[in-house]
């Protein structure tokens, strides 16, 4: 079993994941960028993640349609929506398409780390207690 966690940054905004590729690795996970929902798509059927951050506002294919793509070919992916904008409707839509967690623009480093932390305690198998 492999002990790094994989995540995938999925921006159009290539200063946004510059940002997230340096604290991501600084953190020790495995990191990967891409700027569309379709080559996220092919990124995830053909390499292992774990865990997807999303934004919602993209061209061609948007968050949302990315999520539901995601959540129907991969289940146990993780999922965290992220969007400048942090009304309740876009949030309520976040949990709506099944994103595991939600975080709006801009975050402080702390509000992130946590946010992955919940997201990634979702998609580990729980192991027994050692008697």
């Amino acid at each position: 079993m492999e002990d790094t966690i994989n995540i995938l940054v999925v921006d159009d905004e290539p200063s946004v994941r510059e940002f997230f590729e340096r604290l991501l690795k600084m953190k020790g996970f495995g990191v990967s960028t891409i700027s569309s929902g379709k080559e996220a798509l092919e990124f995830v059927a053909n390499n292992n993640v774990h865990v997807i951050i999303i934004d919602i506002f993209m061209p061609e294919m948007d968050g949302f349609q990315l999520i539901d793509e995601i959540k129907i070919k991969y289940p146990k992916i993780a999922t965290i929506m992220m969007t400048g904008m942090g009304d309740s409707k876009m949030i309520r839509q976040a949990t709506l398409h099944g994103a595991d967690e939600y975080i709006t623009k801009p975050f402080k480093r702390e509000e992130l780390s946590m946010v992955i932390e919940r997201a990634i305690w979702k998609i580990m198998p729980i192991e027994p207690l050692s008697r």
